[in-house]
C-alpha cells in the first residue's frame, strides 16, 4: 500500500490523514447509548489494532485528550509495528481560579510532555471560552502558548468558533496550527460550509479539520470527497473509526481521492439492493 502524502507543521512531517479519536473513547456525538457502546466494545487491545493499521500506511498522528487508555494503546500500537506515533493532545484546564488542583494549565502541560505530546493545542472549551469577539482577542493566549513552548511542545488551538482561526493569524498568536470542524453536513459548524472553507483556504498556519464524516452522519466516500477536494495540500484531515476495517476503508478511499480517481471498494449488500447487481 502507498504511503500517505505528507505535510509540514513547524518542521514536522505530519500525515495529510490524522487518526481521531472520538470512536476510541466514547464520544459518539449520538447518544449516550452510542457512548456506552463504544466504551464497553473498545479495550487497549483493540484501539491498538486500528491504529497499528493507520501506521502500515504511513498515517502515524494521533489527535485527543490526555487519556491513560489512549496512551497504553499507542504504545502497543508502537511496538507491533516498530514505529512511533505523533501526538497531538488537546487538554482542557482552568482558565480562573478555584478549579481542581490537578486540572490546573501547568500539571496538565506537564502530563502532556509527559506522554511525549509533539503538539498540544488547548480544547475548544477552553479556546472558545478565551476567545473575545467584541475586541477581537484570544485571551490569554499568549500565556498558555508560552507555558507549552517552555515545555517542548508546539502549541496550537483547537476551536468549534471560525473566528478563532481569523483572530489569531490577525493577532500573530503564537501558533503553528489549528483544529477546526468542517463537513459538508455543517454538523456542529457556527456558519456555512462555504465561509469555513473560506476561512481555511486563507488560513496563515495549516488547519487539521475534524469530523469529516459530521460523526457518522455522512458516508465515508461522501464527507472525505467534500473535505480533500476543498481543503490545501498543507491542510489534514482527522478521522475516527471503530474497527481495523474501517481504518482501511478510509485510508483507501482517501487515496483514491488525493490521485483524483473514482474510490473502488466493495459495496455493502442489502436485499433492498439485490436488483442492482
Amino acid at each position: 500500500m502507498d504511503a500517505f502524502p505528507r505535510t509540514q507543521v513547524e518542521g514536522i512531517s505530519l500525515p495529510r490523514l490524522i487518526v481521531g479519536t472520538n470512536w476510541f473513547l466514547g464520544y459518539s456525538h449520538t447518544s449516550l447509548a452510542k457512548d456506552k457502546f463504544i466504551k464497553g466494545y473498545q479495550s487497549r487491545d483493540s484501539i491498538a489494532r486500528i491504529l497499528a493499521v493507520f501506521l502500515e500506511s504511513g498515517v502515524d498522528a494521533v489527535m485527543g485528550p490526555v487519556n491513560p487508555l489512549l496512551e497504553e494503546a499507542i504504545r502497543e500500537a508502537e511496538q507491533r509495528v516498530g514505529q512511533k506515533i505523533i501526538r497531538i493532545y488537546t487538554p482542557w484546564f482552568n482558565i480562573t481560579p478555584g478549579g481542581p488542583a490537578d486540572n490546573e494549565p501547568e500539571y496538565v502541560f506537564d502530563i502532556c510532555a509527559k506522554y511525549g505530546a509533539t503538539f498540544c493545542m488547548p480544547h475548544q472549551a477552553v479556546t472558545d471560552a478565551l476567545l473575545d469577539r467584541r475586541d477581537g482577542v484570544i485571551r490569554d493566549i499568549r500565556k498558555y502558548t508560552a507555558m507549552i513552548r517552555e515545555r517542548g511542545m508546539i502549541p496550537g488551538l483547537s476551536t468549534h468558533m471560525p473566528e478563532t482561526v481569523v483572530i489569531a493569524d490577525r493577532t500573530g498568536a503564537d501558533v503553528a496550527t489549528y483544529i477546526q470542524i468542517y463537513n459538508a453536513a455543517g454538523f456542529l459548524m457556527q456558519v456555512e460550509a462555504d465561509w469555513v472553507m473560506n476561512i481555511i483556504r486563507n488560513a496563515q498556519k495549516p488547519v487539521m479539520t475534524i469530523k469529516p464524516l459530521a460523526a457518522g452522519r455522512l458516508l465515508p466516500v461522501v464527507g472525505l470527497a467534500f473535505v480533500w477536494n476543498t481543503i490545501r495540500p498543507v491542510d489534514m484531515v482527522t478521522i475516527g473509526t471503530t474497527t481495523p476495517d474501517e481504518a482501511r476503508e478510509v485510508i483507501d478511499i482517501s487515496l483514491d481521492l488525493l490521485s483524483r480517481q473514482v474510490p473502488e471498494y466493495e459495496l455493502q449488500r442489502t436485499r433492498s439492493k439485490k436488483s442492482l447487481s
